[in-house]
C-alpha cells in the first residue's frame, strides 16, 4: 500500500522532472547562444595559428604562453610581455577609476532624483535616459569633438585665458576615462535610483533627530541601506569598462589600447587566433574573478546586517 511520504515523494519528482522540461528550451538555447562559442574560442586558443588569419588544427600551448610572456627573436628565450601587461594593467586601472568617479558622480544624481516629486522623478529618469537613444559611437565622437585641440573645451580655457596654449587631453588616458565616464554614467544612476527610491527616509530624519552629522548620516544611515543599488552599478560600469573597444580606440587613438582593442588587433591585423582566443577568455577570467568578488562582498555585507 502506497504511504502519503511516497506519494508525496513521487509528486516533487514529477514537478521537478516537469520543470527541467519547462526549462529545456531555454537551457538549449544558453548553451547554444552561450556556451557554445565560449567553446569555439576555447578550442581555438589552442591550435596554431595559420599564414592568413585562420587556424591550423594543430594542438599548441603557444598562445597561452604569449599571453604573459613573449619569446625573444634571437634566442627563443621567455621573456614578460611588456606591451600585453601594460594593456591589462590599464584596462583594469581604468576600468577601476570609471567605475570610482561614476560612483562619485552618479550617488548624488540618484539622490538628487530620488528627492522629487514622483512626476519630476519621471521627467529626471527621462533626461538621464536620452544618451542611450543615440549610438556609442556617435557619443563617442561627440566627447572627442568637445576635448579635442580645437574643441569646446580647449576653446574656452584659451578664450578665457586659463591657458595660453590647448592642452593636449585627445589620445590620453585621461580622455580615454572621460569617454567612459560620459557614457556608462546612466549604469551607475539607474541602480542607485531602484534603492534610494525605496529608501525610507524617515530614517535619514532620525538621524539628524539624534544629532548625526551630514557626513555621519550619509556613512551610517544610507550608504548601508543602498548598498545593494552601489554594488550592481559598479557591477554594470566596470565589466562593460574592462572590455570597451569603441571608446579607446576612438579617444585613444590606437595609442593607448585596452583589452578590447589587444583583442582585435589579433584578430586582425596580427592574424593570431589562437592569441586572440586566449586573450579574450582571459578577459573573461578577469570578468569572473571581479563577479564573484562583488557577490562575495554582498553576501558578507548581508551576514554583517542581519
Amino acid at each position: 500500500m502506497t504511504t502519503a511520504a511516497e506519494i508525496a515523494a513521487k509528486a516533487e519528482k514529477d514537478d521537478v522532472r516537469k520543470r527541467w522540461l519547462l526549462s529545456a528550451p531555454a537551457l538549449v538555447i544558453i548553451f547554444l547562444a552561450g556556451i557554445g562559442p565560449l567553446f569555439v574560442v576555447l578550442i581555438y586558443s589552442f591550435l596554431t595559428p595559420g599564414p592568413y588569419g585562420d587556424v591550423r588544427w594543430q594542438f599548441s600551448t603557444d598562445a597561452w604562453v604569449g599571453v604573459f610572456l613573449q619569446r625573444d627573436i634571437f634566442d627563443d628565450t621567455l621573456g614578460i610581455a611588456d606591451a600585453h601587461l601594460s594593456i591589462f594593467l590599464r584596462s583594469v586601472w581604468l576600468s577601476f577609476l570609471t567605475t570610482i568617479l561614476t560612483l562619485i558622480f552618479g550617488f548624488p544624481t540618484a539622490y538628487f532624483i530620488a528627492t522629487r516629486s514622483e512626476k519630476t522623478q519621471a521627467l529626471w529618469l527621462f533626461l538621464i535616459t536620452i544618451p542611450f537613444w543615440t549610438n556609442l559611437l556617435i557619443r563617442t565622437f561627440a566627447v572627442q569633438e568637445v576635448i579635442r585641440n580645437e574643441g569646446l573645451l580647449n576653446s574656452l580655457l584659451v578664450w578665457s585665458g586659463i591657458v595660453s596654449a590647448p592642452v593636449q587631453i585627445l589620445y590620453t588616458d585621461w580622455a580615454i576615462a572621460l569617454g567612459m565616464i560620459y557614457v556608462y554614467l546612466p549604469l551607475m544612476v539607474l541602480p542607485l535610483y531602484a534603492s534610494m527610491e525605496k529608501l525610507d527616509f524617515r530614517l535619514v530624519e532620525a538621524g539628524y533627530d539624534l544629532y548625526a552629522t551630514r557626513l555621519q548620516v550619509l556613512r551610517r544611515i544610507i550608504i548601508p541601506l543602498v548598498k545593494p543599488g552601489i554594488i550592481a552599478g559598479s557591477i554594470l560600469v566596470f565589466i562593460p569598462s574592462l572590455g570597451a573597444y569603441v571608446t579607446p580606440r576612438v579617444l585613444g587613438g590606437g595609442k593607448q589600447m585596452m583589452l578590447g582593442n589587444l583583442i582585435e588587433l589579433q584578430f586582425g591585423a596580427g592574424r593570431n587566433w589562437p592569441l586572440g582566443a586566449a586573450l579574450a577568455l582571459t578577459l573573461t577570467v578577469i570578468v569572473t574573478v571581479a563577479l564573484l568578488f562583488y557577490v562575495r562582498y554582498a553576501a558578507q555585507g548581508d551576514r554583517r546586517h542581519g
